[in-house]
């Protein structure tokens, strides 16, 4: 039986290991309209993307922000992941000039893939 425990070690060890070669940092895409006319309530899509998600390996959280305050966030933990690897998040919000959208999600192992922006345009 203990023939074998060195090897089984080593499997095991492997296979813990590997596991980062699968997975990836967080990344976020954002949707949004290229201009409205002031006082449009419009709907901002965050898509995230994350390779791996279980209870050691996940997002941990996303936020989003309007001219830099933040307006939205998700948080994460091992029991309480995210929906997919892949999930879209929407925010409704108005805008009366030009708004400045930024996010970002984050790997709780590998970090961020980096902050995501877009800017609005208001027009008469």
């Amino acid at each position: 039986m203990f023939k074998y425990a060195g090897s089984i070690i080593i499997v095991a060890l492997f296979v813990v290991c590997a596991v980062p070669v699968f997975a990836n940092k967080t990344s976020v895409e954002i949707k949004a309209p290229e201009s409205v006319k002031k006082g449009t309530e419009v709907t901002v899509v965050i898509n995230v993307t994350h390779s791996g998600n279980n209870r050691f390996h996940y997002t941990d959280w996303v936020w989003v922000k309007a001219d830099g305050k933040e307006i939205a966030r998700w948080n994460y933990a091992g029991g309480n992941l995210p929906e997919n690897e892949n999930f879209t998040k929407e925010i409704k919000l108005t805008v009366n000039a030009d708004t400045t959208i930024e996010a970002e999600g984050n790997c709780n192992r590998h970090g961020s893939n980096g902050i995501a922006k877009v800017i609005i345009k208001a027009g008469k």
